[in-house]
């Protein structure tokens, strides 16, 4: 087998591989860009993907470099290359092409696709650290209200103590004034013996009175003469 046949055998083995390998990379870019599809990690799509992708590339690459072999042998002079060669070689270059293209639109496609699915994330999770710190400032909040709430029964319990006491106070001293009046009721005297000290407390105030006041006439009386 002449080199030209080598290469255009393995040409064609790569290029049936390559169509495999970018049917299933077709496939599940388009599981990876169908919405919904946002738990990539958890399915390992992503990551079968990823190495689907490099399989590709160097699968396009190794096409690449068959098709430049395939080119310099049918420059070459010293080789008889045929026509149907030739337009096998002519061919090998025009899958190849196409297989670079329809990749590169897909890979495009998928990576738009991901960019998508990362800033809804992004929104997403801007959204659910918004409503934490929503719902972090609400139970602050709530608890400063609550702290209030019990600041204020603490001091109604407080007025209503103070409250019972007032009244605790009144009783006992309604009770004196009443215990005072009953002992007053059973010695009436008393208030008489009272009454009687205070007229004569008036009385010894009138007669120190009028001895002063003679007193006084009698001094003027003196100065006069």
């Amino acid at each position: 087998m002449s080199t030209t046949e080598s290469l255009h055998k393995q040409c064609r083995t790569l290029e049936s591989l390559f169509d495999n390998k970018l049917t299933t990379y077709s496939r599940l870019a388009a599981t990876i860009t169908r919405p919904g599809s946002h738990d990539l990690e958890s399915t390992g799509s992503l990551e079968r993907w990823q190495d689907l992708e490099v399989e590709l590339e160097e699968l396009l690459q190794k096409l690449g470099e068959i098709n430049d072999e395939l080119d310099t042998l049918s420059n070459d002079a010293s080789n008889q290359t045929t026509q149907t060669m030739l337009r096998a070689i002519q061919r090998h270059r025009d899958v190849h092409q196409d297989n670079v293209r329809e990749f590169r639109r897909t890979k495009a496609s998928v990576k738009q696709a991901l960019d998508q699915m990362n800033l809804l994330s992004g929104v997403r999770n801007d959204i659910d650290a918004h409503k934490s710190s929503a719902a972090d400032m609400l139970l602050a909040e709530r608890g400063r209200i609550d702290s209030s709430h019990q600041m204020t029964d603490e001091i109604l319990e407080q007025a209503y103590e103070t409250r019972a006491d007032f009244a605790r106070q009144r009783t006992t001293i309604a009770g004196i004034n009443t215990r005072m009046a009953g002992v007053l009721s059973t010695m009436p005297g008393i208030n008489n013996l009272l009454g009687m000290i205070k007229s004569r407390r008036r009385r010894d105030s009138i007669i120190v009175g009028c001895l002063i006041g003679v007193c006084f006439v009698l001094l003027l009386s003196y100065i006069t003469k």
